[in-house]
């Protein structure tokens, strides 16, 4: 695995501008020195294998963000096909037991949630708290049913 050029740690980002691969600390070190060198753009590297990916970014500090090259992600997709053949007749029995009555929802004896719309009559709250707007606000809850 590659490590940061200054101390040490598993490599995270790469400087093009700087030539050097770091870890978050070190690059927010590096990069938050002064707004010229946090305008570099530095490349991600992947979480897996190290090597770059697509995603870049600048500014003095870059989040910890995981990132993975497409190469591993084609390798990822190739052993989840793989998985999915073996295991595919097996899903044909386990399909048919599973579905019956598990409609998925907490909903018991058919009941739906349903949505009420705010009638025309019902007064809204204000936003703000004044203490003319709480006296109206007291009167008016006691007009309410």
């Amino acid at each position: 695995m590659k490590k940061c050029e200054l101390c040490d740690s598993l490599a995270k980002i790469f400087c093009e501008s700087d030539q050097a691969i770091l870890c978050w600390d070190c690059d927010s070190i590096v990069h938050g020195a002064n707004f010229l060198v946090a305008k570099h753009l530095r490349t991600l590297l992947c979480h897996i294998c190290q090597s770059p990916t697509p995603w870049t970014g600048s500014g003095p500090k870059l989040g910890p963000t995981v990132s993975v090259c497409q190469d591993c992600v084609d390798r990822n997709d190739s052993r989840e096909e793989i998985n999915n053949e073996e295991t595919h007749d097996d899903d044909d029995v386990d399909d048919e037991d599973s579905s019956e009555g598990n409609d998925g929802g907490d909903s018991s004896d058919g009941e739906e949630n349903q949505v009420v719309p705010l009638s025309s009559t019902t007064p809204l709250l204000p936003r703000s708290s004044t203490s003319e707007e709480c006296s109206d606000l007291k009167r008016l809850q006691k007009t309410l049913p």
